[in-house]
């Protein structure tokens, strides 16, 4: 029989302000060990918070250990999602490269027990000391950010990665350990940031530590300051498995930087140094007061928390399942509303569930829905022992079945119900990307929102049913399921995508001199076509025309083809596609998806927009051979200037082949990632000396496949341009770089993005030519931006200016110099 909607209940789900996991699909039991290492955590009430910069910044290490051997809850604080980094996993740069990092950062945290939490900033790239750090970033907000994870988590230690001595490390880094300290005091003023007090008290930490260390040695304690030491290196012999593979497992899943780790075998050490609070003598947690003494009845319910350890059933975990329903109506008598004694109630249920061995799946029919959508939603409980639960309502979008029957005996029980996605659904869009940033910083409208590491499930049910008559609530999400014939089982996420959506075959449109350029727009429609108008923001009606319109009704597509004139303009414009229905309604959205598959599956929506770039440049026709690296855009920006551009890889590489284009230009870090291409490193040089024009981008200096990339030694190093706007001189104004086909002058450097390069070479055989200097503030200037040489007939270039960011940003400027680059094999 299906149930039938029913009334509805207000009781709600308390989720911690949002900021901790709550949401559990519950799809595995634990084993016994397990469930009595989730125990030890339950009886500990000991919270720490540890604070850097960047996704891959924390030590996995520590985290891992004080989790797992001190069972403490610990949380780790990111300022930034890592979006200004490199990808050595695909193209993704910005915004999509912050949505993988945090994705890994979720993972790495479900491997070594700890939790989650970001502020607002937006990694700008990297930065040389704070001061300039902090004239990137609103100090104030970032401080309230930090201030706000403070008080909701209410961490009795904090924990800094980094120091605050300017010049040591990454201008981020530093500022991470500057704000924390400032938090650290400011958290427990009711005069500061006091509108965040309608939610959660002042709070203060006891302790405030340095995660201490010497580059490339182990820490040395220094005269009077005192300090403590972890064994990071020891073995849990619950878990069968010790701290440093724990770490190094969960380092491992910072795929997109390449941080794959090889556990240290052995004894191992780690370092926390006092920076300021409470003095201590021997132990960090010294004068912590256990939180279950200052509760109400929370002695007894410790107390009965340490009989269970103490008569623990390994063999038949479900025999434990009386005390731990007696430690539940303890707990729930609890009146007091602290954060920490929900998360305790919360963990408490999971471990009963586990105990019984429970499972259970909240699925649709599909992966991807849209508002005003009906799905087939199907509920799954199983239970393996006797020892069941009594089933009673599963609530989901606003109605309430009534569930009838006891699931027990491995007879799973399944609900299955047609479910209407509501027409003012949101979608799945992640809460930091609502809003256009500003300032470096992601506009964030809730406060309580802020910290939190991802959305919550875009749909989820709430199941109530009985153990022994005590009642139980678990939120359980919608996700989707499948079989992949070589992976097994996939679950997704269920995700919510707009009605209608936009996609532009072109980021960057080129308008050169008085030509016109064409785009296409595609409108895809998740029902059935609907009738009404494109427009472009920003452009009049005689600026573009419908040059061609071609309805696909069997697959819901509408393509337009546009013609854009060259009107008058700056020289680089950015312009939203956007589509308005009969009804009035305006869809002004593209659907971009991202698919690893060491991560879920990512959906987000930016706006369908495009940039219009005005250029009088001459280039030539030709076709390019494009030698992918670790993953860029530049060969679609070629394409989409004019150029032929063709990929080579795997086998598709060697003599013959390279001789078929007038030029080379090979992807960043090729030489790091690309072993095909280091082991052509030679017929490359025979390709520039027989005429060919060669063009490599930055690699770093480790690790590399070949060293020899150059027809002349060079040496790479870590010296870099942060500074966008800092100045560049032409030194060789007379070369034919900067004059063939275009002229290049100083204002060409102008208007770029994040920073003018990185990984230049720091040393250099005399024979290269270096045209431009460039120099950040306080900082010896460096020549290594742009290193241009003739070899044989040919022309051979090595450059670290970061043209990945700036050819797909549209930086007109760049785009110029890149082209001349390109041009010197038609010189």
């Amino acid at each position: 029989m299906i149930p039938t909607p029913t009334r509805l209940f207000s009781t709600v789900f308390l989720f911690v302000l949002g900021l901790f996991p709550g949401f559990c699909s519950f799809t595995s039991a634990q084993s016994s060990s397990e469930i009595y290492h989730d125990l030890l955590k339950l009886k500990e009430t000991k919270r720490v918070l540890y604070l850097a910069a960047h996704p891959d910044d924390e030590n996995t290490r520590l985290i891992a250990y004080l989790a797992n051997a001190e069972h403490a809850e610990v949380g780790y604080l990111s300022l930034t999602r890592g979006g200004g980094g490199q990808n050595l996993i695909g193209k993704e740069l910005g915004i999509e490269l912050g949505m993988i990092r945090t994705q890994e950062l979720l993972k790495a945290r479900e491997t070594d027990g700890g939790r989650q939490f970001f502020s607002r900033a937006i990694d700008f790239g990297y930065s040389r000391n704070p001061d300039e750090t902090l004239s990137n970033w609103d100090r104030n907000k970032l401080l309230s950010d930090l201030v706000w994870v403070i008080r909701n988590f209410q961490p009795d230690l904090l924990i800094t990665r980094f120091n605050t001595i300017p010049g040591t490390t990454h201008g981020h880094h530093t500022t991470s350990a500057i704000l924390a300290g400032e938090a650290f005091v400011l958290s427990g003023n009711a005069n500061a940031f006091p509108e965040q007090l309608k939610w959660v008290e002042p709070w203060s930490a006891k302790r405030i530590f340095w995660n201490a260390y010497n580059w490339g040695a182990q820490y040395e304690p220094k005269p009077g300051i005192p300090y403590h030491t972890f064994p990071v290196g020891a073995f849990n012999s619950l878990l069968g498995t010790s701290y440093s593979q724990i770490a190094a497992d969960s380092r491992t899943m910072h795929k997109s930087q390449g941080f794959g780790s090889t556990a240290s075998i052995g004894e191992s050490k780690d370092f926390i140094e006092f920076v300021a609070g409470a003095p201590f003598e021997n132990d960090p947690f010294e004068g912590i007061p256990d939180r279950w003494r200052n509760l109400d009845k929370g002695a007894e319910i410790k107390n009965s928390i340490e009989i269970l350890l103490d008569t623990f059933d390994f063999a038949n975990p479900g025999n434990n399942l009386p005390r731990l329903l007696e430690i539940k109506a303890q707990l729930n008598q609890v009146q007091e509303s602290l954060p920490w004694v929900k998360e305790k109630q919360n963990q408490l249920e999971r471990i009963i569930l586990d105990v019984l061995g429970w499972k259970a799946l909240f699925l649709a029919d599909k992966e991807l829905s849209y508002p005003s959508d009906q799905i087939q939603g199907k509920l799954i409980v199983n239970l393996p022992g006797e020892q069941g639960v009594q089933l009673e309502e599963f609530e989901v979008l606003d109605s309430v079945y009534e569930l009838e029957g006891k699931v027990a005996d491995n007879q799973p029980f399944e609900w299955e119900h047609e479910l209407q996605i509501p027409a003012t659904h949101p979608i799945s869009q992640p809460y930091w990307l609502k809003s256009p940033p500003k300032e470096n910083l992601y506009i964030v409208e809730s406060q309580q929102a802020i910290g939190k590491p991802f959305n919550d499930p875009a749909v989820s049910g709430t199941l109530r049913f009985r153990i022994k008559d005590q009642l139980f609530k678990v939120n359980i999400p919608l996700q989707y399921r499948y079989n992949d014939q070589v992976n097994g089982e996939i679950i997704q996420p269920f995700t919510v995508v707009p009605k209608i959506s936009l996609s532009i075959d072109q980021e960057n449109v080129f308008l050169l001199g008085k030509q016109e350029a064409n785009i296409g727009v595609t409108l895809a429609f998740e029902e059935e076509l609907e009738e009404g108008t494109l427009g472009i923001s920003g452009l009049g009606r005689d600026d573009y025309s419908v040059v061609e319109r071609i309805e696909d009704r069997a697959n819901n597509r509408i393509y337009f083809n546009l013609a854009l004139t060259n009107p008058n303009g700056e020289a680089r414009s950015s312009h939203t596609v956007f589509y308005k229905t009969q009804e009035g309604r305006i869809y002004d959205q593209g659907k971009k998806r991202i698919e690893h598959p060491h991560i879920p599956n990512l959906t987000y929506f930016p706006q369908a927009s495009f940039n219009l770039i005005r250029l009088n440049m001459d280039m030539r026709s030709q076709t390019i051979g494009y030698i992918p690296g670790a993953g860029d855009d530049i060969p679609e920006v070629l394409r989409n200037l004019g150029y032929t551009v063709e990929i080579l890889e795997n086998s598709n590489m060697g003599p013959a082949i390279f001789s078929n284009y007038s030029t080379l230009i090979v992807g960043i870090r090729a030489f790091n990632v690309n072993q095909n291409l280091a082991n052509q490193t030679a017929a490359l040089m025979d390709y520039v000396k027989e005429g060919g024009n060669l063009i490599v981008q930055y690699n770093t200096s480790s690790p590399l496949l070949s060293r020899e990339f150059g027809p002349y030694p060079l040496e790479l190093s870590r010296d870099r341009i942060t500074v966008e706007e800092s100045p560049v001189k032409i030194l060789l104004k007379e070369h034919p770089v900067m004059n063939f086909p275009n002229e290049i002058s100083e204002s060409d450097f102008k208007g770029w993005v994040q920073e003018r390069g990185l990984y230049f070479p720091g040393n250099w055989d005399d024979r290269y030519q270096t045209p431009l200097e460039m120099q950040d503030p306080n900082e010896p200037p460096t020549r290594g931006s742009l290193l241009v040489s003739s070899y044989g007939s040919g022309h051979y270039t090595y450059s670290g200016i970061s043209w990945f960011r700036l050819l797909p940003a549209g930086v007109p400027g760049a785009i110029k110099l890149f082209v001349n680059l390109i041009e010197q094999g038609n010189e």
